[in-house]
């Protein structure tokens, strides 16, 4: 009766969110005195997982299932939980995640927590801590069914390696017939994604014109981030909507969010709320972005942030 985690990849390739609920289940594994099972779909090299505490994989390779879709990713999941005979079910808090979730608690009869944080407080009952109504808050929460299904919060529990002798195991489920044929995928390759990333670059209005977005990806090359922007750019065409982040856009969960020249809505803070450190750069000292931020600096974005990108790049040549 191990605890199962699904550890999400993309092109043959671990994501981070898989580590980071790797070892979140070997953590839950330890107070419950068992093993981790992990289900891998069309991953190339599995033996990673072992360095963060999967003792055995269940490895799918199935062409039908290169596209995510909830519905056959959910049942692939039942099917493993099944197997193993897994209390506890254990998966990120990622968008296809979220997606799948809701059916596969329906399909194991779990009990299904989203956004926890923290390793469980206690297994009798099983209890855990997740944030809630959007950040603002934590919650505890019991869980009273036999089956518990746990969404993990991205960059929250922390990546630990754990190194354990891991077998490998083919698995090889029903795949339904999910009635949808996806034609093409159409990803950007050349950049860090919004949702991977630990470190998000995001620029508002205060930089007047898309003309002048050099400096907020010239700022993200060097620090290996990802690009963002506020609702009221991605609306005015100046950047893709896929780059907008707030309650109505895409949430962030980074370590750290650097805001440049955005005031700061309550609803583009409700979207960063979950990034550990925050830091602003506005013109505009009375700016709501100050009082959520860690570090706040009140100037002129086309002054302070080639200033910045000349001290990093001194400081990286340091290195």
């Amino acid at each position: 009766m191990s605890v199962l985690v699904y550890t999400e990849s993309e092109q043959g390739k671990f994501k981070k969110v898989a580590l980071e609920v790797a070892s979140y289940a070997k953590a839950v594994a330890t107070q419950l005195g068992t093993t981790v099972t992990a289900i891998v779909i069309n991953a190339k090299d599995s033996s990673e997982l072992g360095n963060y505490g999967v003792d055995k994989v269940l490895q799918v390779s199935n062409p039908l299932l290169e596209n995510f879709n909830a519905n056959a990713y959910a049942s692939v999941i039942k099917q493993a939980a099944e197997k193993e005979n897994a209390k506890v079910v254990i998966v990120s808090s990622s968008i296809n995640s979220k997606y799948l979730a809701p059916l596969l608690a329906v399909g194991l009869n779990a009990g299904y927590t989203s956004n926890v944080v923290e390793a469980p407080t206690s297994t009798s009952p099983f209890t855990v801590k997740r944030t809630a109504f959007s950040s603002k808050a934590f919650e505890v929460s019991q869980l009273n069914t036999e089956i518990k299904l746990i969404g993990v919060s991205k960059n929250s529990f922390g990546v630990f390696e754990n190194s354990v002798d891991v077998s490998d195991e083919d698995f090889l489920p029903s795949v339904p017939d999910f009635g949808v044929t996806v034609k093409s995928v159409d990803k950007a390759t050349d950049k860090v994604t919004i949702a991977d990333a630990e470190i998000v670059v995001s620029g508002g209005r205060g930089l007047k014109s898309p003309e002048n977005w050099g400096i907020i990806e010239e700022l993200a090359e060097v620090l290996g981030a990802a690009t963002a922007c506020s609702k009221p750019v991605s609306d005015l065409g100046w950047r893709p909507h896929s780059e907008h982040v707030g309650q109505t856009g895409k949430p962030v969960a980074s370590n750290l969010y650097i805001a440049i020249g955005i005031s700061g809505a309550i609803q583009h803070l409700a979207g960063i709320n979950a990034s550990k450190v925050k830091v602003v750069i506005n013109t505009d000292p009375e700016a709501p972005f100050f009082k959520a931020a860690d570090y706040g600096v009140v100037g002129d974005a086309f002054e302070v942030v080639p200033k910045f990108i000349e001290k990093l790049k001194a400081f990286k040549a340091q290195q």
